[in-house]
């Protein structure tokens, strides 16, 4: 059997990056202490996402480089301990700084840096970068070779998002997040695994960071057993809002025999039809000042 260990970093930021740093690593000790085959963290951890109020030269003091030693000491922890890491950052960057995630292998090996597509415009993320291209690679872990993509908080709320990973093929989606997840997030979480069946892991804050609550999440997608007439939830950890590790087992072997036979992902879609989904216009009553076009 083909099990996971996924080791979600419900952790509070510590006051600065170096701080954070140091309290990151000790916390991927833990994790990989607890068995976990792969960490996740909250989303921006290395800023504690703390950019409101900020000027643009604030937020570009903030930022760390994608190649620099915040990002790249997880990479280098990842090989020290067999184990992924998903580090978050508050990506420096040409113009504006971006929200990113770097996926480290258990070699040690970067397999991508994606930075979130739909910021938050409405809100302090109008001052960041938004990413361009949705990723998915093949992720090397304990449990085998897994096909592993990301979205971070607000992508969450576009199906566009976790449908685009499904159809480049992953089986795994890694989301930071940084905001309440209330049944109306945690519902939407719930949709997306469903209709992909794709498995979901989601690292939010606890609830002593402002505007958070914890209740991290792994849906795992599959909700039909063989030779089981009824449902299951396709919840297999909910966090409370305390801060910790909390670790979840996902069943691959399971999760595979499932996309294989099951009727939702990319079964039975009629792509030819979708055409007003990739239609430019936006009218009222969606009409916001704050969109960028």
């Amino acid at each position: 059997m083909a099990i996971l260990n996924i080791a979600l970093l419900q952790i509070a930021p510590a006051g600065s990056t170096e701080k954070n740093l140091e309290k990151g690593i000790n916390y991927c000790r833990h994790a990989k202490d607890m068995g976990a085959d792969i960490a996740l963290f909250p989303e921006m951890f290395s800023s504690g996402y703390d950019i409101f109020g900020k000027t643009a030269k604030e937020l570009n003091d903030n930022a760390v480089p994608a190649n620099g030693r915040f990002v790249n000491a997880f990479g280098r922890l990842a090989k020290e301990l067999d184990m992924a890491i998903a580090v978050t950052f508050l990506e420096k960057y040409k113009g504006a700084p971006r929200n990113s995630v770097s996926l480290f292998d258990r070699a040690g090996k970067r397999l991508f840096t994606y930075a979130k597509v739909h910021t938050c415009d409405f809100d302090a993320e109008k001052n960041l970068t938004a990413g361009s291209r949705f990723l998915v690679k093949p992720l090397d872990t304990a449990a085998g070779t897994v096909l592993t993509g990301a979205m971070i908080c607000f992508d969450r709320e576009f199906p566009e998002s976790a449908r685009i990973l499904m159809l480049k093929g992953a089986e795994l989606i890694l989301v930071p997040n940084a905001c309440p997840m209330e049944i109306n997030r945690l519902s939407q979480l719930r949709g997306r695994a469903f209709e992909n069946m794709t498995a979901i892991a989601t690292c939010n804050y606890p609830a002593s960071v402002p505007d958070c609550n914890g209740n991290s999440t792994v849906f795992d997608g599959v909700a039909y057993l063989p030779n089981e007439t009824d449902p299951r939830d396709t919840c297999i950890l909910q966090a409370d809002e305390s801060e910790g590790i909390f670790m979840a087992r996902l069943d691959l072997d399971t999760l595979r025999e499932y996309r294989n036979e099951e009727a939702h992902g990319n079964a039975f879609r009629r792509p030819r039809l979708y055409g007003e989904l990739i239609k430019r216009e936006v009218n009222p009553p969606f009409i916001r000042k704050e969109r960028r076009y």
